[in-house]
Parts: structure tokens; C-alpha cells; sequence
């Protein structure tokens, strides 16, 4: 019998992707070696991070200013590396609190420099997204998580802004069209709409880097990654191998348009399906709703017992 799985990530991958993925587990493209076991220096490998690399440059229709990186760690080792590159150890950096990631990347950051929270949701349990706010002229960069998955808010369009714009699209990340060249950095972890879990993407318009004085690990510098070409140390090679098959997938069905449109098919018929029966509320404004994770209640909280 064939499950659901509604969770938020590790979320459902398509049966295309699945099928070649455990193949390739036992036998991968007719090499006579399984993918879990092919060197991540052999050409193999070197073809299969050069598709996943251009899939990601095609769907968000970048030019060579921006570098792709996959790297290890989920969006949470992003709170401390993003900071850590681009936050000098005196200067500024503004955040958006509109959810439990934003929170924790915020607090995250203060390690490296100081942070000023622009704009904050949690006065209203981060039903909405907090869109009035106005970011210091002398700030490094200005951080906000697209979707919120816990909350199910989501940005529909990102703010304009004379900074460094730096996102955390781990859970609506190629799920619509959207402008991502307003974006300086973007970084998901894979697991909840491009992969499997183990693996981190990171876009990076490369002219915001190297600008702080303070010292980077080797293996934290997004620099050295670049020079690396993502293969500074043992990659995840399973794991990007499930990103490429899935952006393969996404480019084959059609792009963001297409996907932009199957999701905005299926969020609308839940939300239209919750508001229309007294027995369940949705506490999120319409204008804020996510189209990745739909939160909604009983309104008789007894029912929700076990």
C-alpha cells in the first residue's frame, strides 16, 4: 500500500526521481558500481554536479554573476555561514522575524556581528508577515526566510532593497516563478522541495564577497567553495545526486510556470475547502497564505486530543 506523506520535509519526491535514484543505488548507468560508491572526482560525478548546477542557473534564469554551490549541512549551518562571510564583526546586519527560522537566524547571527530585527511578526504568533519596517543605510544585508513553513506564511514578492538581499527558500524554493535575481544569496536545504536531505544549495552573486576583514575557516568560506567548485571536501554524492534528478524533473514537467501553477491549483482548493466548513479555522490572512504549507485548526480544540 502506497502512504501519503504531507510532511513539510522530508517531503514527497516525484516516482520518476525515486525509481532512477534507487537504481542507481545498485547500479549506477551501466557502470557496474553503485552510486553510493563512484569517486566524486571522477567524470561521473563531475557530470552529474555540472547538470544539477545548470538546472539551478536555468530555473532561476541567472547569468555567470552568481555561483552555485552544493554543500554539506541543511539551511540551519546557512544562520552561521551567511553572517560569518558577509557580517564584519562591527558592522550591522537586518533581519525579518516572521517565523521560528527567521528567529533563529537572527539569534545566530549576533555571534558574528550585530543584528537589528527590522521587522517582526511575533506580536500577532507570526500569522502575517511584517512589511512595514525600514532597513539602516549602513547595514551589511538584509535576511528573510521566503516561507515559513510552522507559520505557513510566505513572501509573494520579495522587498526591494539597497543592500544585499539574502534568502532562505528551503521549503518554496522552485516552487513558483518568482524574481530571484533580487536576491544576492540564496541558500535551501534540499530535503523539503529539491532532494533529499544532506545536501545545502547556495547561489551567490559573487561580487558581495570578500568584503570583511575577519578571518574564515577554509571550509566556511563560500570563496574557497567556489574556487573548489563545490569540491572542497567529499561532497554528498547520493544527495545531489536526488537534486539533479529533481530538477531534471521540474525543467522536463514544464519549469516554475508549470509548477507555479499545480501548486496555486492545489493550495487554492485546501484553503477554499477550510473556509468553507465552520468545523476548521485558518488563522493566517489570505494575503500572507502560503502556498507550500497550509496551517489550519479545529476550531473545537477537543477534537484535536489523541
Amino acid at each position: 500500500m502506497k502512504l501519503h506523506n504531507f510532511n513539510s520535509g522530508p517531503s514527497i519526491l516525484p516516482q520518476p526521481v525515486l525509481t532512477q535514484a534507487a537504481e542507481a543505488i545498485i547500479n549506477y548507468n551501466n557502470t557496474g558500481l553503485s552510486l553510493l560508491e563512484i569517486g566524486h572526482r571522477t567524470n561521473w560525478f563531475q557530470e552529474i554536479l555540472q547538470e544539477a548546477k545548470d538546472g539551478v542557473k536555468k530555473l532561476m534564469d541567472l547569468d555567470d554573476q552568481y555561483e552555485v554551490l552544493f554543500l554539506h549541512g541543511g539551511a540551519t549551518t546557512q544562520f552561521m555561514q551567511v553572517p560569518m562571510n558577509l557580517l564584519d564583526t562591527n558592522a550591522t546586519a537586518a533581519y525579518c522575524d516572521n517565523g521560528i527560522w527567521g528567529n533563529k537566524a537572527w539569534k545566530e547571527a549576533k555571534h558574528f556581528g550585530n543584528v537589528q530585527v527590522v521587522a517582526d511578526s511575533s506580536d500577532r504568533h507570526y500569522q502575517y508577515i511584517n512589511k512595514e519596517f525600514t532597513v539602516p543605510a549602513d547595514a551589511a544585508y538584509l535576511h528573510i526566510t521566503s516561507n515559513n513553513t510552522v507559520e505557513g506564511t510566505q513572501w509573494h514578492s520579495y522587498p526591494t532593497t539597497h543592500i544585499p538581499l539574502i534568502a532562505d527558500m528551503s521549503s518554496d524554493i522552485f516552487s513558483r516563478p518568482t524574481d530571484f535575481k533580487k536576491c544576492d544569496l540564496i541558500y535551501a536545504g534540499a530535503q523539503k522541495n529539491m532532494g533529499a536531505a544532506g545536501v545545502n544549495l547556495v547561489v551567490v552573486k559573487k561580487s558581495i564577497l570578500g568584503k570583511i576583514a575577519r578571518s574564515i575557516p577554509t571550509i566556511m568560506n563560500y570563496q574557497k567553495h567556489i574556487e573548489a567548485g563545490s569540491l572542497m571536501n567529499t561532497p554528498p554524492v547520493f544527495a545531489v545526486y536526488v537534486s539533479m534528478l529533481t530538477l531534471r524533473w521540474v525543467i522536463e514537467q514544464g519549469g516554475l510556470t508549470e509548477m507555479g501553477k499545480r501548486n496555486l491549483a492545489k493550495s487554492t482548493l485546501l484553503y477554499n475547502t477550510i473556509d468553507a466548513l465552520p468545523i476548521f479555522n485558518a488563522p493566517v490572512a489570505k494575503e500572507y497564505r502560503s502556498e507550500m504549507n497550509a496551517v489550519f485548526f479545529l476550531n473545537d480544540a477537543a477534537l484535536e486530543e489523541p
